[in-house]
């Protein structure tokens, strides 16, 4: 006896339909406690680096200086994260109380990065790219 089967059509989105356009687009598309915990950390990026252009990068908002990759930052599930680069390897005994990885920094959106931090990683990164 032959199954019959009904084929539903599913519809196809396209996958640059999810993607942010802006920094504003991606923060739009978090949740309100990750969202504020990352505009804190743009803030500190920017101050840090007022010349860098912002930029999406990899489907997250990252910061570009003379045209080259700086940093970036973005959300996940369970917490936010910032993309400093190889200055978490040259600050790792600063960053001990911190979810360190190779280049990534993750922590939860009700306990931000400190501005002060931010702002030294970000220098940092600064004087590496050159």
């Amino acid at each position: 006896m032959k199954r019959k089967t009904t084929r539903t059509r599913r519809k196809a989105t396209s996958a640059k339909a999810n993607k942010p356009k802006s920094h504003d687009d991606y923060l739009t598309a978090v949740t309100e406690d990750k969202r504020a915990a990352l505009q804190r950390l743009r803030r500190a990026i920017k101050a840090a680096a007022p010349k860098a252009e912002e930029c999406i990068s990899y489907q997250v908002p990252a910061f570009r200086l003379n045209g080259r990759f700086l940093v970036a930052y973005g959300a996940a599930t369970n917490h936010c994260a910032f993309y400093p680069g190889s200055t978490v390897k040259a600050l790792k005994d600063e960053l001990k109380g911190y979810d360190t990885a190779k280049g990534t920094m993750r922590f939860p959106a009700s306990k931000p990065l400190p501005a002060g931090l931010v702002r030294k990683l970000v220098r940092l990164r600064i004087e590496e790219t050159g």
